[in-house]
């Protein structure tokens, strides 16, 4: 099954805390019950992109590493 993407965050080559920030930011753009698409090559993001979606209390859909050091995850915005 495929997931609707409603927005892409292209998060690559940035280091910590910047994919969370601008995750943040973008989340905002999109509307309640979207689905925000982050990519990131930070391997903390790993753990800093699930725990900011729990924190902020929105649905961690899907986190993966596709590769060395490229992650993507898909996280639907809930308020």
């Amino acid at each position: 099954m495929m997931t609707e993407v409603h927005s892409t965050l292209d998060a690559r080559n940035l280091s910590c805390p910047m994919p969370v920030l601008k995750s943040k930011k973008a989340l905002k753009a999109i509307e309640i019950n979207q689905i925000l698409e982050i990519l990131a090559t930070d391997p903390g993001s790993m753990a800093d992109i699930p725990a900011w979606s729990r924190t902020t209390g929105q649905e961690l859909i899907s986190s993966e590493e596709l590769g060395p050091k490229n992650f993507r995850f898909l996280v639907k915005r809930l308020k």
